[in-house]
């Protein structure tokens, strides 16, 4: 039986200004596979990897015409594939989707069972919407790229704390790592604050001296730095990293590593989608560690970092959601929630 729904998405690469850069269509859903769920969604967020896909956009991007965008969601399940062990309809989820599937801003959307958490019962779908991708992206660089566990000791610089995956990051490191002292990059008293709310230990500026501020910390270096703007930054880092730290980056673009060789600290790429795309052995990984979110959410432990709600969810409401991210000024988390 064919299933349509309606979809909020792009047929072209325009400025997000122009009223048809995100457009509203009836849309008929793919056959789903066996570890599909069907989820009514209720809520949804808007993330840079959007706004980069949107401004990114070639006609190569358009082979039916229309790309459905949207990575965070927050629903309900509606129906299972022949193969869902995790999930019944009836059951609220949250999830982060996938960059080679059809995205979440539409009213019913498949995702595979094995990246979906169930959403924690302590949130409004609205607030649940805001963690699930910024979520997965910081557990990963804590705890797979990193390796840290509640045993290691050291010191964690977050650049770019306030943002979505810092603010989760953050409030990780001090939920699951007492013995990581944090540093958080804030440009304001305002922003300073938010992020140590989070429960930063230290905040520093970074449009100021951010070698002299951090060393003037941790003399010795930070053990661990992970970054969203890493683009000719890497001699700064060198400087601010002990021998043998560690380095993590969710930007784009190739980088020259060589400073990083004299004190051997390691690069790491962190991208949340590569579990997803590549099909990975560990898949369900990303189940696992959302329900443990959803667990630290409900004990009060962790707490939604959205900071702006706009309802409903529509063009209009996506393409003003899309300005705000664009504009690189939002702390926290911009979500759409509710249809018409």
């Amino acid at each position: 039986m064919n299933i349509t729904t309606t979809a909020i998405g792009y047929e072209a690469n325009l400025p997000i200004t122009d009223p048809s850069s995100l457009v509203e269509r009836e849309i008929e859903l793919p056959s789903p596979r066996a570890h599909d769920l069907l989820v009514e969604v209720k809520a949804v967020s808007v993330n840079p990897a959007d706004v980069k896909l949107r401004a990114q956009a070639s006609a190569k991007d358009f082979p039916s015409g229309f790309r459905v965008l949207g990575f965070d969601a927050a629903g309900v399940v509606e129906s299972v594939g022949s193969a869902v062990t995790l999930f019944n309809p009836g059951d609220e989820v949250f999830y982060a989707g996938t960059i080679d599937r059809p995205g979440t801003n539409q009213r019913l959307h498949l995702v595979d069972e094995r990246i979906v958490g169930r959403k924690p019962a302590s949130l409004s779908f609205a607030d649940a919407a805001a963690l699930p991708l910024t979520s997965i992206t910081a557990w990963e660089v804590l705890f797979d790229r990193f390796g840290l566990t509640p045993e290691s000791c050291g010191t964690l610089l977050v650049v770019g704390a306030t943002g979505g995956v810092g603010s989760v990051m953050v409030q990780l490191a001090e939920a699951l790592l007492p013995k990581v002292s944090v540093i958080a990059t804030a440009s304001t008293p305002e922003r300073a604050e938010y992020i140590r709310e989070l429960g930063a230990e230290y905040t520093v500026n970074h449009r100021g001296d951010l070698t002299a501020q951090v060393l003037n910390i941790a003399p010795q270096g930070v053990d661990w730095l992970f970054t969203a703007h890493s683009e000719h930054q890497l001699p700064l880092y060198a400087e601010i990293v002990r021998p043998f730290g560690q380095i993590a980056a969710i930007d784009d673009g190739p980088r020259d590593v060589e400073p990083l060789k004299a004190k051997s600290i390691t690069w790491h790429w962190e991208l949340m989608f590569t579990r997803p795309v590549q099909q990975t052995p560990d898949m369900i990984a990303q189940h696992e560690l959302l329900d443990r979110v959803a667990d630290l959410v409900d004990e009060g432990r962790l707490r939604t970092t959205v900071t702006r709600t706009i309802t409903p969810i529509n063009a209009a409401t996506l393409r003003q959601a899309h300005e705000l991210v664009e504009s690189g000024r939002t702390v926290g988390k911009v979500v759409v929630a509710g249809w018409e």
